[in-house]
């Protein structure tokens, strides 16, 4: 016997008992995005490996160990794309979006990593981001930041999640500020976990990520970043923090935050959730000021932010906050009776939509007795049945049947199937 093929582990398969909740999710994130005046770009899921390699940084987590890379057939090295950023600046720069512009875009779609799969945490996953270029103020790191806040609103989610900040300063502060936190380490080294002590070699600001609560713990002697903050950025930093102040989003400080990718810096943020167990983080994102250049475009600011779907999803279904009516898919069921209604289900069901553009429409297939076809219209989780028999036929007009409440039966002149969409908005 032939094997039974089965999806890749951690590529999982979207099935329409689920769908629906990825459609409003997916619906409520363009309806922001509209709001604040972004734009959509779309880029391929593969791209050189290089991209990843000058952007996220050669000794992160990610290019050593998660990447999906191979050779094609001219034996260049191509990959999978981890993360949408780098992708989204290739294009600005390859198609001119940057040069004297200011460009503000979101993106949506898979992104490949090759780590254990676990709950929220997948191989394939997809992400909404969203990329601005062109402004260096405070202001516009504000205004991201809103917009988010505004999506926990707009989600009924807001008292589920909370705001984490701080500022990764210039790359001479930082410079400044490893040398002596790696000095401090190596005197500590016995008490950092294997994956620390691999990182105390090739890039030590992670460890101030670490999870492990022994690292954690020789962490809170650890030099103080913001005393090697540089002014600009501690301005920067301060007029941002004002700004949310005014705005009335409450956030936490988080020295320690120092997001996973090498081309971050000055503003870093975070917004985590305590429903979800370890994997907390719902949406983060930073300033990238200078990936333009180190891409090969010109010097442009720039900030962005991504969310993973799967994992807000995840959040959204524990909370229960998702509206019933995403998952209702039908507005009218329609089916017949009687062979010669039959011949004629097809052209009325059109005749149907026709009249009401907007209408979701059902028609039963495939036979069955009366009971059976109403069983199906309710289960369907249509508002309303609509039988057309012999009788309907004859004078031209279908039963409407409310499967919601215990309104009575009527019919409706085949001329004025448009009052269908009134009747199911009422």
């Amino acid at each position: 016997m032939l094997k039974t093929l089965q999806a890749i582990r951690g590529m999982n398969d979207v099935l329409p008992d689920r769908s629906p909740a990825w459609q409003y999710l997916e619906n409520q994130m363009r309806i922001l995005f509209d709001r604040y005046g972004y734009r959509e770009v779309r880029t391929p899921v593969v791209e050189e490996t290089a991209l990843f390699k000058r952007s996220i940084g050669e000794v992160t987590d990610i290019v050593e160990k998660e990447m999906y890379t191979f050779a094609d057939r001219n034996d260049e090295s191509l990959t999978l794309r981890p993360e949408g950023t780098a992708g989204v600046v290739r294009a600005a720069i390859q198609h001119g979006l940057l040069h004297n512009q200011i460009q503000k875009v979101w993106y949506h779609g898979p992104m490949f990593r090759y780590e254990r799969p676990q709950k929220g945490r997948y191989r394939q996953f997809h992400q909404f981001g969203a990329e601005i270029f062109g402004l260096e103020g405070p202001d516009i790191d504000a205004e991201l930041i809103l917009m988010t806040a505004r999506l926990w609103q707009q989600l009924g989610i807001a008292e589920h999640i909370t705001l984490q900040l701080n500022t990764l300063g210039t790359q001479d502060s930082r410079n400044r500020y490893r040398a002596d936190l790696v000095t401090f380490l190596r005197a500590h080294e016995d008490r950092l976990d294997d994956d620390s002590r691999r990182r105390l070699e090739t890039n030590p600001l992670r460890i101030l990520d670490a999870k492990h609560p022994q690292t954690q713990q020789l962490l809170n002697d650890a030099p103080d970043f913001f005393a090697y903050l540089d002014t600009e950025s501690a301005e920067h930093f301060a007029v941002l923090r004002a700004e949310l102040d005014k705005a009335g989003v409450s956030y936490e400080v988080n020295p320690r935050l120092v997001r996973g990718l090498d081309y971050y810096g000055r503003t870093v943020f975070e917004w985590v959730t305590d429903q979800l167990g370890a994997q907390g983080t719902v949406l983060g994102g930073g300033r990238y000021d200078a990936l333009v250049e180190q891409l090969g475009g010109k010097p442009v600011p720039a900030i962005g932010f991504g969310m993973g779907v799967e994992r807000l999803l995840l959040l959204l279904e524990t909370l229960e906050v998702i509206p019933p009516a995403a998952f209702n898919t039908v507005d009218t069921y329609l089916m017949s009776m009687g062979e010669e209604a039959d011949g004629r289900l097809l052209q009325i069901a059109e005749q149907v939509r026709d009249a009401n553009p907007g209408l979701r429409v059902q028609t039963h297939l495939g036979g069955g007795s009366f009971k059976s076809k109403m069983k199906k219209a309710d289960r369907s989780g249509a508002r309303f049945a609509l039988i057309l028999g012999a009788e309907e036929l004859q004078s031209e007009t279908l039963a409407v049947k409310d499967l919601r409440t215990d309104s009575e039966q009527f019919n409706l002149d085949w001329s004025a199937l448009d009052r269908l969409t009134g009747l199911v908005t009422e």
